[in-house]
């Protein structure tokens, strides 16, 4: 089940692979995504030492949540993914010149979960090409849908 979708991410790029990854969460964290208060629109993965991290993901406090803890809706959270994966993501973007984008969140298992795409850039000719694509999909499934 999706808690939070980044769907400009398919309009920016060409997500080429997936990959879910678990994220390392504090408590008010996670009572505040449960709660709907989570952004990953402008958000993105990077590669630091090894290990992935996603910045920029804004997650709203509780005002109920803590109030012995000062939080920081946007701090750097950690990814986990198995390392023969992050080997494989790290000579990716380092050599092809892909990128890793945040796709959505959403539970597995009662967990929370950041699907991750391996993504290339979509120039602006192709952004266009897709728009058109989806307004003709669209004006046939009218035009099928008068014919009957």
């Amino acid at each position: 089940m999706s808690i939070i979708d980044n769907r400009k991410a398919f309009h920016d790029y060409f997500i080429e692979e997936r990959y879910e990854a678990g994220i390392v969460l504090a408590g008010w964290e996670v009572k505040g995504i449960r709660a709907g208060r989570g952004n990953i629109k402008e958000s993105y993965v990077i590669i630091r030492d090894g290990e992935l991290y996603i910045l920029g993901m804004h997650i709203t406090p509780l005002e109920s949540a803590s109030t012995h803890v000062s939080p920081d809706p946007t701090r750097t959270r950690k990814l986990l993914l198995h390392s023969h994966e992050i080997d494989k993501l790290i000579g990716k973007v380092e050599r092809a010149g892909y990128a890793l984008v945040p796709l959505d969140l959403h539970y597995t298992n009662g967990r929370i979960k950041l699907n991750v795409g391996l993504a290339k850039g979509k120039k602006q000719y192709d952004k266009r090409d897709a728009e058109r694509e989806r307004d003709w999909e669209r004006e046939k499934g009218r035009l099928l849908r008068d014919k009957r």
